[in-house]
């Protein structure tokens, strides 16, 4: 199925960042890249589109290679557009491969056969969520590692209503990260944290803390960045420094690194 939807010039299905680091976090980002495989031409969209935040999250990948940087831990990115399969939903929810995004058709995901649906699988959803699972089994090994889910979010709905926070916490029944990281941010932010804002996480924040994190017990937090604020270099770099900060204030990440300090 990978071999028929992926050719020798298509880009694997991931990116590993700091792939040897030790430190016990991981830093998981479903939406980073905007890519698709040749196989399926444009999908029957603009580049404009495709480039749009109907393709992905914009800023989110430059955010979470900071953050990975900055703690020199480990980041796993997905590679293909959310418009070719969503990294962040069950195989079997209607946004998985959409036929329509933000009120925008999606004519190459219309009609697709069992066959298409588990070729996309296959090539681009399963390989990410293995090396996810790789890399947090592996950091595993001497303590429960972190995990640190990283997003973006457009500054208005599609009815133009604005949405005045600047990065929001989301979290269901875990409140270790989020309790916190909420109170850090509420010093700097003001207002303009939400909680559980724009999206709510309450019933669950997607499929990847679902299977990752919260099925395994360990600790994590979503973390959605407006994206007007990460569209550039400087600004993916201050608000992940600004985000680190926050994450620095959690029990778990300073006994993660207080660990990590201690076993060199």
């Amino acid at each position: 199925m990978r071999a028929a939807l992926l050719s020798p010039f298509d880009r694997p299905a991931y990116t590993v960042v700091n792939g040897a680091a030790e430190i016990p976090m991981l830093f998981l980002c479903e939406h980073a890249g905007k890519a698709v495989p040749m196989a399926l031409g444009d999908l029957g969209i603009s580049e404009s589109d495709l480039n749009d935040h109907i393709g992905w999250d914009i800023g989110a990948e430059g955010v979470t290679r900071h953050l990975a940087d900055m703690f020199g831990a480990t980041a796993v990115l997905a590679t293909y557009s959310r418009l070719v399969i969503d990294a962040n939903r069950p195989l079997n929810h209607p946004g998985s491969m959409p036929e329509e995004s933000d009120a925008r058709l999606i004519p190459g995901n219309t009609r697709l056969s069992d066959i298409d649906r588990r070729a996309r699988q296959e090539a681009c959803f399963w390989p990410y969520h293995r090396m996810a699972a790789r890399h947090r089994v592996r950091l595993g090994g001497r303590m429960p590692p972190v995990l640190v889910f990283v997003h973006s979010f457009t500054p208005q709905m599609a009815d133009g209503s604005p949405r005045p926070w600047e990065v929001g916490i989301l979290w269901d029944e875990d409140e270790r990260m989020a309790k916190p990281m909420l109170s850090h941010l509420a010093g700097v932010l003001g207002g303009k944290v939400g909680d559980n804002e724009p999206y709510t996480g309450k019933g669950g924040t997607g499929y990847s803390a679902e299977v990752h994190a919260k099925e395994t017990g360990l600790p994590h937090i979503m973390l959605e960045v407006r994206n007007d604020l990460i569209r550039d270099e400087a600004g993916q770099r201050h608000w992940a420094g600004v985000l680190a900060d926050a994450l620095r204030a959690c029990p778990d990440v300073q006994r993660v690194i207080a660990f990590q300090q201690s076993n060199p």
